[in-house]
Order: C-alpha cells, then structure tokens, then sequence
C-alpha cells in the first residue's frame, strides 16, 4: 500500500470503505471453508480484471498482452491459492491471521514513519512516496508483531534458551516480509506508471483498485507458494485435511 495523502473531504468515503473491507474479508478469513473460497475466487477474478486493464494499457500487441496475462495469472492465481491452502490447514486461520497481519503491519509502520520522518525516497521515478524510512518503520513493525506471535501466541519456543532465537527470528521474518511487500508495491506502482493510470480500479470507493490494497499481501504470499513447492502438503476432500509445513 503506497503513502498517501489523503484530502480530508476523501476520508470519510476511505474509512467507511475500509471498514466494509476489513468487516467482509475478516469475517470470511473466521468463517473459512466454501465461504472463504467462495470469497478467495471472487477476489480472484477481480484481481485478474484489474490486472487485464493495467496489462492492456501496457503492452502493443496481443502476444505481449497474452504475455502480461500468463504472468499475472500465474503471480496472482498463486498467492490466491497459497492462502486458501494456509486457511485450510489444521492451524489455519491462525497461520493465515499472522501471515496478513504482518503484511498489514509494514503498511501501518511504513505509512507512519514516511509521514512523520520523511526523508530520502527509494525510488521517487516509480514511487515517490516511498522512502527508506517508511521501509525501515514497516520492518520494524512486522518484527514487533513477530516476537508478540511467537512470545504469546506460538508453542513452539516457550524454552527460555530460545529468547535470543526469537529475537532473531523476529527480526529476520520483519525484515523479509517487509522488503517482499514492499517489493510488491513498486511492482504494482511500475506497471500503473507504465500504463499511465492513478490507480489499478476504481472498485474501492475512496481507495482505487482492489490490487492497489493488497500489493504487498500478493507479493508475500506468491512468495510463500513458491517455498511452498518443497515442502510437504496433502490437500483435503472431505475426511482428509490440508497440512501445509510452513517455515516459523
């Protein structure tokens, strides 16, 4: 999610938008099951529209058109995919919560800390809002929430020899989901510049496109289907359940 300024005759529009947002998606991530890969596969769709407009604006023939669309579906279908999987497992709203907490949190600290700090952009030509700041404050708050995870909430490093591991693992796990997200929002940000377009969509009211909110969050979890391929996985139908071993 870029660092924005928001005019204050947009705010109330933004707030009840991402109210609903947070409210519908929430609420789909508890429920889990068909409801929630009912929901996965319209974000889906609308992820992929969005894409098609931004890729139809940038490519000049139907080849590289058809080009922009293999990678989007690809990049898209399996980050999608990668969090249904990690919903679906036996811990899994509480591996899908930490995984899109953690992404929503280097957008909180970036947000704040590019305001407040300012400073020397990363890259002003594809995002000028961006600084390293704001990388470093988003890092800084997805390691937070890391050390509270697994200090209160994971079982797996209770062991007081262990403080010093989760400290470091903290760190390690802020620091590459912060650049991985932020990664995905220059990504997203190139193609808007190379299409010559604001936003992605205007399906949010008061926020643009859809992929606009969750650039970052696709970026991650198209990460973590990647790891995912060697890891061990079983896939439910009925009596069966999904077990997918990611990394702590």
């Amino acid at each position: 999610m870029s660092e924005v300024i928001t005019p204050k005759s947009d705010l109330k529009v933004r707030t009840i938008s991402a109210i609903v947002m947070a409210a519908v998606s929430g609420g789909a991530l508890w429920t889990g099951g068909y409801v929630f890969i009912a929901f996965s596969v319209l974000i889906a769709s609308c992820l992929l529209w969005e894409w098609w407009g931004l890729s139809n604006k940038i490519a000049t023939n139907l080849i590289s058109k058809s080009l922009w669309m293999l990678c989007g579906g690809i990049y898209l279908l399996s980050a999608i995919s990668c969090l249904v999987a990690i919903r679906s497992g036996n811990t899994g709203l509480k591996d899908a919560a930490f995984c899109i907490i953690m992404v929503v949190s280097v957008d909180i600290g970036a947000y704040f800390a590019g305001r407040s700090i300012g400073g020397p952009k990363i890259a002003p030509s594809i995002s000028p809002n961006k600084t390293w700041a704001g990388l470093i404050g988003g890092i800084i708050s997805a390691s937070i929430v890391a050390f509270v995870y697994y200090e209160k909430i994971d079982n797996d490093f209770e062991a007081p020899e262990l403080e010093w591991f989760v400290i470091f693992l903290s760190l390690f796990m802020g620091t590459l989901i912060g650049i991985i997200a932020q990664s995905g929002d220059f990504l997203e940000s190139w193609m808007k510049r190379k299409a010559g377009v604001k936003d992605s969509g205007s399906l949010i009211p008061g926020h643009g496109g859809l992929l606009d909110r969750v650039d970052g969050m696709i970026a991650v979890f198209f990460i973590l289907s990647l790891f995912a391929l060697a890891i061990p996985t079983s896939f439910s139908q009925g009596k069966y359940t999904v077990t997918i071993d990611l990394p702590k």
